[in-house]
């Protein structure tokens, strides 16, 4: 929920957990519109593992569930895999501005 307060201490803890507790990166979108994958589009987690882990996100439109190549599906999961390295970057980048500011400012 978009918000102009600046984000908490307590907020930025909260998205470092659940980031923590997220399957480790790096996840990789496998989308069927670019690469033809034969089937439906899915998030690679663990694209490393010997196994497939694979998190598949359907699209219900209309009363109608899309689980084949879909542009508004693919931009969803393009967003879900990059977030998985991006949220952690992000959140050491706040916490390492927040520092620089700190020690920027004079002692009062």
């Amino acid at each position: 929920m978009p918000s102009d307060e600046p984000l908490s201490e307590e907020e930025l803890s909260a998205i470092e957990l659940r980031a923590g507790a997220a399957t480790p990166g790096p996840w990789v979108a496998r989308l069927e519109t670019r690469q033809g994958i034969g089937g439906a589009s899915f998030v690679q987690l663990r694209p490393d593992a010997p196994r497939d882990d694979e998190f598949h996100l359907t699209r219900t439109t209309d009363g109608r569930t899309r689980t084949g190549p879909d542009p508004a599906t693919d931009a969803d999961l393009d967003f879900i895999a990059a977030a998985r390295q991006d949220v952690p970057r992000l959140v050491d980048e706040v916490r390492r501005l927040r520092e620089a500011l700190e020690r920027a400012q004079p002692a009062g």
